[in-house]
């Protein structure tokens, strides 16, 4: 049986088992820890990103706060688009007919440059209002977002 391996090399179980030993890694440091220097400074980034988010949608400002190659996973079982033209397209495809939208962030944590929000992303659109509650999980590098993940529950579109 010949095995495809992805062009980036990435497997499934390479993957897993990196995920495995970053949650192993986050949740070994006790919950009560006072954030670093750097992870306060990442909560910064994420939160004034998430306020970022406003219709309409000033992409200016909200690519200021990631790297040019940044990976975005708009849900648990999207695919993974990478780089601020991709994200510009997948973003305005589902938000661009908003009037109003918010990420009002509950909470907010970080461990090394690993930053988790949870919030409710709101969308008013023609028909309806959208509150979708969300966990961010956000790397940075350098002080920029360099990959998103949003896990999205309770929500039928």
């Amino acid at each position: 049986m010949t095995t495809r391996r992805p062009a980036n090399g990435l497997t499934r179980r390479t993957m897993l088992t990196t995920s495995g030993l970053g949650l192993a890694g986050v949740l070994a440091r006790p919950a009560t820890a006072q954030p670093t220097a750097e992870e306060s400074a990442n909560i910064k980034v994420v939160n004034q990103f998430c306020a970022a988010f406003t219709a309409p949608l000033d992409w200016p400002r909200i690519t200021s706060h990631l790297t040019a190659e940044c990976k975005y996973r708009a849900t648990q079982t999207a695919p993974m688009v990478e780089g601020s033209a991709a994200i510009d397209a997948l973003l305005e495809g589902f938000v661009g007919s908003a009037s109003a939208i918010e990420f009002e962030v509950v909470d907010t944590w970080a461990r090394g440059p690993v930053v988790v929000d949870d919030r409710i992303d709101r969308f008013t659109l023609p028909d309806q209002q959208l509150d979708i509650p969300v966990v961010g999980v956000f790397h940075l590098i350098d002080g920029k977002i360099a990959e998103w993940t949003d896990f999205v529950f309770d929500i039928e579109l």
